[in-house]
């Protein structure tokens, strides 16, 4: 009779172990109805993304051959620039960039998925702004490049006294930068690009007179005053421009193109003032670099009229249209 209880105590332990069971099931049952959406979705989403990475494949390949011929471009300018002739071997390289450029171009034609969609260029106002920002950060680049160069080997400065000679520039690019949006308030876009542009021109021209006899203030500071003051009204009114009016679906391809041309533009354009300058000698070293220093921003000054002239000839006519803003 006793063991009875002992039975029944037992059952109830089995009992109550088997409704435990019954219970973590349960809820690894809801934990597998909760997960196994989530993971086919996983699967599916990565099935999906493996095809597009095989779809892009050859944008990867493209992006490369695009690398590869820009590089081609800047050693075959360098090489004739420097060389001061165009013979046959010299331009090699380029026609072979010519050649792998006309070949990413098509590619992006035909590309599923297309790291620089071409129909980013059917607007006039974007491929100006392509165009002028490639040229004018090529500029700044051989600016800061050259004009350090200057303070410190002719006026013996020290790489601090060099940093702080920029002060004039970057105080003045500054304060016209945070005034933009009022700028864009009471003038169009166009109006405050190709005055920031005009505005840079003169001051690099005006910076390009240096000798050896050139006063920082009168010859450097003051010039900088205007790169600065056109510099702080060029940037972001190119910046919209280059983004102005794409779909959603390419608004990632468009900035990203903003900021190649930028580096494309600082390589090449350097490149091109490089071999400029180094056409340039002279029988001291000081009076050299014034004078290399003077021919590159004369350069520098040249491409500053080409933007200029972009940004008259494809900016303006795009954004003066009657079903375009005005701002």
């Amino acid at each position: 009779m006793r063991a009875a209880p002992k039975y029944a105590g037992s059952g109830d332990v089995r009992v109550g172990h088997a409704a435990d069971r019954d219970r973590r099931r349960a809820l690894q049952g809801v934990g597998a109805a909760v997960l196994a959406p989530s993971a086919l979705s996983l699967l599916t989403r990565s099935f999906a993304e493996g095809r597009a990475r095989d779809r892009a494949r050859a944008d990867y390949s493209a992006a490369a051959g695009l690398g590869a011929a820009l590089g081609l471009v800047v050693g075959g300018l360098v090489a004739d620039l420097i060389s001061w002739r165009a013979g046959f071997f010299l331009n090699v390289p380029v026609g072979i960039a010519m050649v792998m450029l006309a070949l990413f171009v098509l590619v992006e034609l035909w590309a599923v998925q297309p790291i620089v969609p071409l129909r980013l260029f059917a607007s006039g106002e974007r491929s100006g702004a392509y165009v002028t920002r490639m040229l004018y950060m090529g500029v700044m680049i051989g600016f800061f490049f050259f004009t350090a160069q200057f303070v410190q080997s002719v006026y013996h400065w020290t790489p601090l006294q060099a940093g702080l000679s920029f002060l004039p520039m970057t105080l003045v690019d500054f304060v016209l930068a945070v005034q933009v949006p009022r700028l864009l308030e009471r003038a169009s876009r166009p109006q405050v690009l190709t005055t920031g542009l005009a505005l840079t021109m003169v001051g690099m021209a005006w910076l390009s007179r240096l000798d050896l006899h050139t006063p920082y203030l009168t010859g450097v500071a003051l010039p900088m005053v205007l790169i600065g003051a056109g510099q702080g009204q060029v940037l972001a009114p190119l910046t919209s421009s280059g983004v102005d009016g794409v779909a959603a679906a390419d608004a990632g391809a468009a900035s990203g193109l903003v900021n190649t041309v930028h580096q494309i533009g600082s390589a090449l354009s350097l490149s091109i003032l490089t071999a400029v300058a180094a056409s340039v000698s002279t029988s001291q070293a000081a009076a050299d670099i014034a004078a290399r220093s003077g021919a590159a921003l004369t350069g520098s000054a040249v491409l500053l009229a080409l933007a200029l002239a972009a940004t008259l000839t494809l900016i303006l006519p795009a954004r003066t249209r009657p079903h375009e803003r005005s701002l």
